[in-house]
């Protein structure tokens, strides 16, 4: 009976009940989208972490004794997991094959306009820092030095702004999709005074009364939420191999279904508790009787 009368709301009002759902199915379109580009980042944040390593590429014009003494001193530090040596023909070698798409750059570049470079990792992030400081007022044999600290950095600012920019939007939709179903709760309570004012008379239950409208606003966050999600992800699934593919070797998008489950579920519990509590101030609030 309960179940009918909460139906009969939705369908007597379609557009006011659409507009609800549509509101909740932005914020949790939108709050997914910035929870896996936010899990994105993270991902590619934990592999720069757990593989540290450090570019120092060389002045061009240096001979074999300066750069296997550079080598050496590299091999001194402690912690050390390997040390690669990129000669200028092996870095036009990279180039091309990063560039195969390109044929017109290809033909503009050489190994002479490439520098040689030492590509150091190592298991403790701090030698790479020391290194790091010890090589660069070496300017007579180093020409620039790259280090993942500064990657990590600039990949912990934009994570920092997409979840502070992705907080205030969701902030703002959420509180526009909470005041949405409040005063739509509001107006058809108010539609329908007569009608509570006769079940009151006739001996319903304030609880009665009240629970087609709770049922309602759950019913608004559970399908609103539910689209967005499905939505979200379909998006983010049929976008991932070329996204995928840009990061590699780093699985930017998650391809597990199990953590899409999760936050589904997750949204779903969110969405209907917003519509519960959203429709609760409302009847509360017309409801005094």
């Amino acid at each position: 009976m309960i179940l009918n009368t909460t139906w009969h709301h939705i369908r007597r009002s379609p557009f006011q009940s659409l507009t609800a759902i549509l509101v909740i199915w932005m914020t949790f379109f939108f709050g997914s989208l910035f929870a896996f580009t936010s899990d994105g980042f993270n991902n590619v944040l934990k592999n720069f972490e757990t593989k540290p390593e450090i570019t120092i590429f060389l002045k061009d014009g240096l001979d074999k004794q300066t750069v296997e003494s550079i080598q050496a001193e590299l091999s001194s530090y402690p912690d050390i997991r390997e040390i690669k040596f990129i000669s200028k023909d092996k870095a036009l070698d990279v180039f091309k094959e990063l560039n195969k798409d390109n044929p017109l750059i290809l033909q503009t570049v050489t190994a002479s306009v490439l520098p040689a470079s030492f590509e150091v990792s190592a298991n403790d992030p701090k030698v790479l820092s020391q290194i790091a400081q010890n090589f660069t007022p070496k300017t007579n044999v180093v020409d620039e030095i790259i280090y993942q600290k500064d990657i990590i950095n600039s990949l912990l600012n934009w994570t920092d702004i997409i979840r502070k920019t992705g907080l205030i939007v969701i902030s703002s939709l959420s509180s526009i999709a909470f005041l949405l179903i409040f005063a739509i709760i509001g107006m058809k309570i108010t539609n329908r005074k007569e009608e509570v004012n006769i079940s009151r008379l006739l001996g319903a239950t304030k609880k009665y009364v009240k629970t087609p409208f709770l049922l309602e606003g759950i019913f608004y966050g559970f399908f609103g939420s539910m689209f967005g999600m499905i939505f979200a992800t379909a998006l983010a699934i049929y976008f991932s191999s070329q996204i995928n593919q840009f990061f590699l070797p780093i699985t930017f998008v998650s391809l597990d279904y199990i953590y899409y489950l999760k936050i589904f579920l997750i949204e779903i519990l969110l969405g209907s508790l917003m519509g519960l509590l959203a429709s609760w101030f409302g009847v509360r609030r017309y409801i005094k009787y």
